[in-house]
């Protein structure tokens, strides 16, 4: 045994037991352990005899030194671990010098615990059998033969600080794909290697090798999971190369972080893992990061982003025997062949707690230009430093072994034509490659002229050959807020909720239900009565006799049990009967005999019947008719009036509008959200803030009221508590493309450039999963859907529910295709309401710019695609179709991150957030100037009052898509407020003259319906705002369809749909103005006057309308009191 330095620590480990062990002869073997660590044999146990049960009590402990400073290292901890070579000493035949011995296994021990921190651990290592040997090998339902392996350390190797800071890197490497076809396994000998290199024990530099890939001609998929393996050489037992509980899973590509993870690259990913050649490693390489390393990984991706990975090939040659088993140098060897590189985007691992990144990325012949100018690196890991590990066999390079171990003459016969040392890389003390950070000093240095021409490498390109790497790490770089900690600054920061109001109850309520049932009922019977026998029955009833009575009480009953209304009655009812047992008697438990059971009823009938009398006594016919109607306006009703008055700019009216809703429902966080972007509108942005965290504190896990108490934040300037909501939101929901695209702009405002990465890579990935998704949903729900693999040709044709289709989608196709200028939608419910949207027009789509789905190179920062956009269903029936103006594009171009977040931005009307995601969405690859952009800038400048800008944007809008009905009405809109009728008038009229309706129907018919009334079209003017009411009605459109028939001299509809519009909002000077004029020509003197003096107080404005009055009223000589 080695004598442990003053300086070093001796890791001791100790083999107790070995269980269901055999032999090759006889069931009591004897046997012995040989331990070896670093390619050093540390010692060989005592011969012991194995008992029949299959046990045997080794009790052997060895140990090496642990010493940071030079010897064996943390780094050599990490990823070398401790053999156990089990041995069988055969008996001595006669005439035979020495002892046989056979191997039987192996086991292989991990110690990456104590890199965790621990001093001792105790494990039980499977022994894997070497080929010929009698141990089972490993199988279900099987005992494994295993040995009880304890490690011990006097203290841990680590300290507190390096336990905190310091990190554990893996790297695993699992095949490169579709290589060239010049890749054959016939021929010299080649090792083909990949390279890398990481900072290590602070301001080293250690490269990574993975030697020795195994060339497979391809023809089935490599099976997941699959084992990770040792990055060491001659492990004499196949099962002791795989690393103890580590798999290569695998995983949709879409999840990757590679290059090769779009809908488009799935096809060639296919036939690239199963049909073509490709070279397999499956090794795991780890390398530990002291604090200082890991301070100088973090700023090196920082600076670097790109990271080279190289990748080539070198010819092996074997000498006779009889000879040193080493390979001896060609000179061939002195060149490269097929020398490539792929460049890993590091940056995801500056992410918050993002802790691994796998994928695929491409390879490219190796180029110094093209090397330096994406990774900053003038130095070749093979070419530069790599060569003379080739040459000189001394210090660890790739044909030499590192150190000769002791083995025993079996061993010894076993060498084949292959490397001794396959380990990951050379130890301290041997020869470095250059450090990437020296590239970024400012002293120049002096390389060798740039390769011009890599013939070779170029094959790398023209087959599309890629690797598949893995790299994790223990810790994160960039530690993530919890939910918790985000969950808790967001109540610090919000004000409590409310209590909720207290539910009145106890058994006077219960009774009082019970009488307004009875009441209701009563009522529906009664008008039973009325429909089958007339009202004139009740006022004879005196008269009829009996008889007639009984049977008209029979029809009754037969009539009531046929349409079922009797049961609809008796379920009324129920619930107030069940209130009356519970809170007047408190039965709430089961009778316990059927005597007390009938007691019971018969008391309940009783108190029943006596109070059912009450409630008749109390509602009188002449009571019942003589109640007045009430009409009640509801919630969407309210929120579409305000909406009128907002567009309107009478923001005193909108604002009583908000505020009754906020009474009504004071806990309905809708309305507060509601209410808070109408202060956005008006500039109120502290009102608005206020609105946004009541409704946050009503539900603090409401991702639009985080979002927007996010933006407020910013606008307001106060950076600490954005972050905090907008990261909040992504922890509660993280499919939320919106919360990760505003947290990314966010970070752009702080100029966090890696974050802002991270949060728009993760909103596009977001976007692309949901549309892929919908696409699986749709293919489930209808039988007319077609499901297409991804080609290489249709990225630039759009499908009929304006999906991209062909190679990165799904093409759709619908017996009665949905209007390519409708609303469209890729949620699931849209499919409900899809077969009413049909269109026979041919319209075409919005021109986008191409792109060539065959680019070299996609990097995974690219966070904009032309997918599917996220559309709200358009409903007629549906007031709150025409709550918000937003302009909804009704041609489906492929959207991206920035148009989904502009579209509840301006649904918000959070106009001053809007400019910053324009900007990105023009810069963006698949984004640029599209119809829906300029429409979203005409938008925005017609809130500004600016028409030249916003006619100038339009027109461009126009150009793009001419049969886009949003960009004819928001012309009309531009016209009418610029006081030019007569364009306003066409644009309104090729508007809905479209078979899809625009997003904003509900202001065109109203402002087309006004515009015929002033060119006195009042037949027109009543069509437009008869279908006005019927899709949106309100107290305007009323109004219009009233001045309509008021103008046809159609007296009896005006005052219809007058008293509609005054039952809607009875503080319209308008509407009572023309009901004057209605009761003044319909001879109604006192209704004439009631109404006149409700215009004045109202305090008409229009003069030339109270004119009107004044003469009917001198006409008729009547009308106005105070003549």
């Amino acid at each position: 045994m080695e004598q442990v330095s003053s300086t070093g620590r001796p890791v001791q480990i100790t083999v107790t037991d070995g269980y269901d062990l055999k032999g090759f002869k006889g069931d009591t073997p004897v046997t012995f352990i040989r331990a070896e660590f670093n390619q050093v044999v540390l010692g060989d146990s005592a011969k012991i005899t194995v008992s029949p049960e299959g046990t045997a009590k080794y009790n052997f402990t060895c140990s090496f030194e642990f010493n940071p400073e030079g010897g064996v290292t943390l780094d050599d901890l990490a990823h070398k671990p401790v053999f156990l070579t089990m041995t069988e000493a055969l008996p001595k035949e006669k005439k035979q010098k020495e002892e046989k011995t056979m191997i039987l296994g192996q086991a292989v021990v991990d110690l990456l615990p104590l890199l965790e921190g621990e001093s001792s651990f105790e494990t039980m290592v499977p022994l894997h059998p070497v080929p010929g040997s009698p141990l089972e090998p490993l199988r279900s339902g099987v005992k494994q033969c295993s040995l009880e392996v304890k490690v011990f350390v006097a203290e841990p190797l680590l300290t507190a600080a390096q336990i905190s800071g310091g990190n554990l890197l893996k790297v695993t490497l699992e095949a490169a794909y579709s290589v060239p076809e010049s890749f054959i396994p016939i021929g010299p000998l080649q090792n083909c290697m990949v390279g890398l290199q990481v900072p290590s024990a602070g301001e080293k530099d250690y490269p990574i090798f993975f030697k020795n890939g195994t060339l497979k001609l391809g023809g089935e998929r490599e099976p997941v999971p699959r084992p990770k393996k040792w990055p060491i050489a001659n492990i004499l037992a196949p099962g002791a190369n795989n690393i103890p509980d580590a798999f290569i899973v695998g995983g949709p590509y879409e999840e990757e972080e590679g290059e090769l993870n779009h809908p488009e690259d799935r096809e060639f990913r296919n036939q690239a893992e199963c049909i073509k050649k490709r070279i397999t490693w499956d090794l795991e390489s780890r390398c530990y990061l002291d604090p200082p390393a890991v301070i100088s990984f973090q700023k090196r991706i920082a600076d670097c982003r790109f990271w080279p990975v190289e990748i080539t090939r070198v010819p092996l040659v074997t000498v006779p025997k009889g000879k040193s088993a080493k390979f001896e140098k060609t000179d061939d060897e002195g060149q490269l062949s097929f020398h490539g590189v792929a460049y890993v985007n590091m940056v995801p691992l500056l992410y918050p707690g993002v802790k691994r990144i796998r994928g695929a990325f491409h390879v490219y012949p190796y180029l110094d230009s093209t090397v330096y100018e994406k990774t900053k690196c003038l130095f070749s890991l093979f070419r530069d430093t790599g060569h003379n590990l080739i040459q000189n066999n001394k210090i660890g390079g790739i044909n030499s072994p590192v150190s000769k171990p002791v083995i025993s003459k079996n061993l010894k016969e076993d060498k084949t034509v292959k490397e001794k040392d396959i380990e990951a890389r050379p130890r301290p003390g041997d020869v470095q490659a250059p450090s990437i950070k020296s590239q970024s000093s400012d002293t120049p240095l002096e390389v060798e002229p740039s390769l011009c021409n890599n013939p070779e490498g170029q094959q790398y390109v023209e087959a599309g050959t890629y690797i598949v790497l893995e790299i994790e790490l223990d810790k994160a770089l960039v530690p993530k807020r919890m939910p918790e900690e985000l969950a808790r600054r967001v109540k610090e920061m919000i004000p409590p909720r409310p209590p909720l109001t207290r539910r009145r109850g106890g058994a006077q309520k219960a009774v009082s239900d019970y009488h307004m049932q009875i009441k209701n009922i009563s009522r529906a019977i009664l008008n039973e009565y009325h429909r089958m026998f007339g009202k004139e029955a009740v006022k004879v009833g005196s008269d009829l006799d009996s008889e007639t009575l009984e049977e008209q009480k029979c029809q009754l009953n037969y009539e009531l049990n046929c349409s079922g209304k009797y049961f609809a009655f008796k379920e009324q009812l129920k619930h107030a009967v069940v209130k009356i047992v519970r809170e007047k008697y408190l039965k709430t438990t089961a009778f316990e005999s059927q005597e007390e059971l009938q007691k019971f009823i018969s008391e309940l009938y009783v108190f029943l019947v006596d109070q059912m009398h009450v409630a008749l006594n109390q509602a009188m016919p002449d009571d019942v008719q003589g109640t007045p109607s009430t009409i009640y306006t509801s919630s969407e009703q309210l929120r579409l009036f305000a909406f009128e008055a907002e567009v309107n700019e009478n923001y005193e009216m909108a604002t009583v509008y908000y505020e009754e809703r906020l009474v009504r429902e004071p806990q309905n966080l809708e309305h507060w959200l509601d209410y808070g972007a109408f202060c956005l509108l008006t500039e109120d942005n502290i009102k608005a803030q206020e609105c946004f965290r009541k409704a946050l504190s009503l539900n603090q896990n409401h991702i639009h009221s985080l979002l927007l108490c996010g933006v407020l934040a910013v606008l307001m300037e106060n950076y600490e508590q954005a972050e905090i909501f907008f990261e909040d939101a992504t922890c509660l929901e993280p499919t939320n493309v919106v919360a990760w695209t505003l947290l990314g702009l966010y970070y752009e405002i702080q100029n966090n450039d890696i974050r802002m990465e991270m949060a728009f890579h993760e909103a596009f990935k977001q976007l692309q999963a949901r549309v892929l998704q919908a696409q699986v949903t749709k293919q489930r729900r209808t039988s007319t859907v077609e499901y297409v693999e991804e080609g290489g040709k249709a990225d630039s044709c759009l499908g009929p529910w304006g999906i991209t289709s062909g190679s990165s989608t799904a093409a759709v196709k619908v017996e009665a295709p949905a209007g390519l200028g409708a609303p469209l939608s890729i949620l699931d419910e849209f499919l409900d309401d899809s077969s009413n949207l049909q269109s026979e027009s041919h319209e075409p789509i919005l021109s986008v710019q191409s792109q060539d789905p065959t680019t070299s190179q996609k990097p995974s920062n690219t966070f904009v695609k032309k997918i599917p956009s996220k559309k709200e269903v358009s409903k007629c029936q549906e007031s709150s179709t025409f709550l918000h103006p937003t302009l909804y594009s009704v041609s489906q171009t492929p959207t991206t991150i920035f148009m989904e977040t502009i579209r509840f931005l301006m649904k918000v009307n959070a106009v001053q957030y809007v400019h910053r995601v324009l900007a990105h969405e023009l810069l963006c690859p698949h984004g640029g100037p599209s119809c829906e952009y300029y429409l979203v800038l005409a938008q925005t400048h017609l809130l500004k009052k600016d028409f030249a800008k916003a006619e100038e944007y339009l027109q461009q809008a126009a150009q793009m898509d001419y049969l886009n009905p949003n960009v004819w009405g928001v012309k009309g809109h531009l016209y009418f407020l610029s006081g030019n009728h007569a364009e306003a008038k066409a644009c309104y009229e090729r508007t809905i003259s479209f078979v899809v309706d625009a997003s904003e129907m509900h202001f065109i018919f109203l402002r087309l319906g006004q515009i015929y009334l002033e060119e006195k079209e009042y037949e027109k003017a009543k069509k437009t705002y008869l279908q006005v009411c019927k899709r949106s009605p309100s107290c305007l459109t009323w109004l219009g369809l009233g001045i309509a028939c008021y103008q046809l001299d159609e007296l009896t509809e005006a005052e219809d749909a007058l008293s509609e519009a005054n039952a809607l909002n009875n503080y319209n000077a308008e509407v009572w103005a023309y009901l004057a004029l209605v009761c003044l020509k319909a001879g109604r003197q006192l209704e004439a006057e009631q109404a006149y003096k409700y215009t004045m107080k109202l305090k008409l404005k229009d003069e030339s309308l109270l004119a009107e009055i004044h003469m009917v009223q001198e006409t008729v000589g009547f009308g106005n009191p105070s003549f």
